[in-house]
């Protein structure tokens, strides 16, 4: 069990580093405002689905804020959104039974309607609700950057995020795979 604890302090912090690293070299322009198509995502659904919704959220979350202060502000809106992100691809990891080394149809299935749901809640809801909310942003603003940023996401979640995954899975032994010589 302490092992397990420790093993998601250091997945925290590996996932959170990657995710700055992504977000404040890697990223793509949208060309709305303020909005860039990012990879780290991938990343941090990779992170929820090995480690869970606690590393999906942290990771995530703590990522964000520090490519934000990096930037020279947080806008903590976003921060949240990243956070419940990762915190709903994570709940479903349990579904997706990768720790076995499995990652078929039914696997994939469930990790990209995963991140159909996290990617919708996280910026059609969440974000762009919290800015109207908080920051007295224009709606039709907000929104338009919610939906892209969804969109953008979804795609690089699912896409390379899913490799990964898939990936990692070809690195586990699978059990009865040795045989007796």
């Amino acid at each position: 069990m302490k092992n397990d604890s420790v093993q998601k302090v250091v997945a925290t912090g590996i996932g959170a580093a990657l995710f700055f690293v992504l977000a404040r070299f890697v990223a793509i322009p949208s060309g709305i405002p303020n909005t860039n198509i990012a990879f780290q995502y991938a990343i941090q659904a990779v992170f929820a689905v090995l480690y869970g919704p606690v590393v999906g959220c942290l990771s995530g979350f703590i990522g964000h804020v520090l490519t934000d202060m990096s930037w020279g502000g947080v806008w903590w809106t976003w921060a949240f959104a990243t956070a419940v992100y990762g915190l709903i691809v994570g709940f479903f990891a349990k579904k997706i039974n990768i720790k076995d080394g499995n990652f078929s149809k039914n696997e994939i299935i469930t990790f990209v309607v995963a991140n159909l749901i996290a990617n919708a809640v996280a910026w059609i809801l969440v974000a762009p609700i919290g800015d109207i909310v908080i920051y007295k942003e224009d709606a039709s603003l907000v929104f338009t950057q919610g939906f892209v940023a969804a969109a953008g996401d979804f795609i690089f979640a699912v896409v390379i995020g899913g490799l990964l995954l898939y990936g990692y899975t070809k690195t586990i032994a699978k059990s009865g795979s040795l045989d007796k010589e």
